[in-house]
């Protein structure tokens, strides 16, 4: 109910600014001036006043898309006084209900009359200009509304779920699927996530332009929800520790496997994945992976071997024995098997990290020769207290709505995002006492469902083992399908090769959350889509040409 408060508080704000601006304006076209000020029913008669259709009224108070019609409506109706000049329009545009109120309360304004038969030639030329930028213009919402309200496309820029998911994969994810999460910034660019542009490496990111008005914000809300986040469902969801964005629904999108839901027990052994005890169930769709270390006396063929086995994240180096040493991020059983058989192999050990050890990364040396072991401070193993790495991890409990669990010195790790960023508590941690919301206190009532969800490719994968729970509030919805597979679309930072391009056909129109090794493909159906969407006007116009010539 908080979201439709204030909601509702926004749309009355803008109605009364809009009412303020153009009441006399209302009035000069022959209608009571109160009108200006209703939601929706204002912009209903501008629409009718300049003969466009009437329903797009109901566009005026949307998220993302509404600011953009409201933009349009304003145009339309300066139009009908006569600014129509490019001062005019751009200041409708930068400053509405100030430009429109200075038309408003001006003496000189007069109604434009707007009868074809005594416009010029070039009159109409403007008006038919203006016609067509509208038609473009509602294209543009209509996408955004697909966008915002219904889909949203996705690319898949990392081999974290390989491979199930290949790097390259561009999805259509369902935003409906566990309930639909309503826009919390409603002043936004269409199409763009949280920002404008990239600085660049040296720049902060806090910095980069938003893609949206940070102070224009409304409350979670999730409508229609039947269902929740089940075990192997593959996800996508906002990344809980954005510290760029503040506003959930703008951090930044990523793809894993939920493989433990609120109220389970997840747990690595040397690698392997186990919940509430038992082994992980390997779905048709998935392929187990782990990373090796390689050794040879020459190099091998890293371009001839992605040919082969396709996703092959690998970096080389130089080893002091005059050979070379090749560090596989996944590779899968049989591939590892094949391997190892190669004449120029020496040696071949799967990287498991000791028990108790910290997460290790490589680093390439200034002089670009070799790499070596580092201690990973950007991905600590969440908790940050306990001895864990990604390959010895837990047990541990995933948060459930309405557990009461213990707050102290120990367990504070674990909970203080939950407290202070997830549930929005005040939390201070001041003389060995825990403060929240002000009060002492050795407990807390968690107050919604978390999830854990992990990567296929366990090796390549920042998830929640270093990011922590996920919840219930950052997910966005399921994957439907893959509409296009471009291999080499991105680099891998993780690897030394970059793969070589081509178009991935059989992957395409194909469901991703099955669960089954062999999907079928909706081509067909994409294909027949696009003819209706392309031929539709063309059939039209052949069957009134065939009437007019009957007639």
């Amino acid at each position: 109910m908080n979201y439709f408060l204030t909601y509702t508080v926004y749309v009355l704000i803008l109605s009364v600014l809009m009412g303020i601006s153009t009441w006399k304006l209302f009035k000069k076209l022959g209608y009571n001036p109160l009108f200006a000020f209703i939601p929706f029913y204002n912009y209903f008669i501008i629409l009718k006043e300049t003969k466009h259709p009437k329903w797009w009224a109901i566009l005026s108070y949307l998220p993302i898309v509404g600011p953009i019609m409201m933009s349009v409506f304003h145009l339309y109706l300066m139009s009908k006084f006569g600014k129509t000049s490019f001062k005019d329009k751009l200041l409708t545009v930068i400053l509405p209900f100030i430009y429109m109120a200075t038309i408003n309360y001006g003496k000189d304004v007069k109604l434009e009359d707007e009868n074809d038969l005594f416009l010029t030639d070039e009159e109409k030329s403007a008006k038919k200009k203006d016609s067509f930028i509208g038609s473009v213009t509602f294209a543009v919402v209509f996408a955004t509304i697909i966008h915002v309200f219904v889909t949203q496309p996705f690319g898949i820029p990392t081999g974290s779920m390989e491979r199930t998911l290949l790097v390259g994969d561009f999805l259509f994810v369902n935003k409906w699927s566990y309930g639909y999460r309503l826009p919390m910034r409603p002043l936004a660019i269409p199409f763009l996530q949280g920002t404008i542009m990239d600085t660049g490496e040296k720049g902060n990111p806090k910095d980069d332009p938003k893609s949206y008005v940070d102070a224009v914000k409304l409350p979670y809300e999730r409508i229609l929800q039947f269902s929740k986040p089940q075990k192997n469902d593959i996800v996508v969801f906002n990344y809980p520790q954005d510290s760029v964005h503040t506003a959930i629904d703008r951090k930044d999108p990523y793809v894993k496997r939920c493989v433990a839901v609120a109220g389970d027990t997840f747990e690595m052994r040397a690698g392997r994945l186990f919940v509430n005890g038992k082994p992980e169930t390997v779905l048709g769709d998935q392929e187990v992976q782990h990373a090796y270390t390689v050794n040879t006396g020459t190099q091998l063929d890293i371009p001839g071997m992605y040919n082969t086995y396709g996703f092959l994240p690998v970096r080389e180096m130089q080893n002091d024995k005059g050979g070379f040493t090749y560090m596989f991020q996944g590779l899968t059983d049989k591939t590892a098997k094949d391997i190892k058989t190669m004449p120029n192999v020496i040696s071949m050990e799967e990287n498991i990290y000791p028990k108790d050890s910290a997460t290790i990364s490589y680093k390439l040396n200034a002089d670009k020769t070799a790499y070596t072991k580092s201690i990973d401070t950007t991905q600590s193993i969440f908790p940050i207290n306990k001895p864990w790495n990604q390959d010895w991890y837990g047990p541990l409990k995933i948060p459930k709505k309405g557990d009461v669990v213990t707050i102290n010195q120990e367990s504070l790790p674990m909970y203080q995002w939950v407290i202070s960023e997830y549930e929005h508590n005040s939390l201070e941690n001041k003389n060995g006492k825990i403060f929240i919301n002000g009060k002492e206190t050795n407990q807390y009532t968690i107050q919604q469902d978390y999830y854990m969800m992990i990567g296929d490719n366990r090796d390549a994968s920042l998830d929640a083992r270093f990011f922590g729970f996920v919840p219930e509030e950052n997910i966005v919805g399921r994957p439907m399908f893959t509409w296009m597979s471009l291999q080499g679309a991105f680099k891998d930072a993780s690897s030394s090769y970059q793969a070589p391009f081509k178009i991935r056909w059989d992957r395409m129109f194909k469901a991703t959350n099955t669960g089954e090794a062999n999907k079928t493909s909706y081509w067909w159906i994409a294909a027949m889509i696009l003819i209706l969407f392309f031929g539709w006007e063309y059939f039209v116009k052949l069957f009134r040409k065939k009437n007019t010539e009957e007639d």
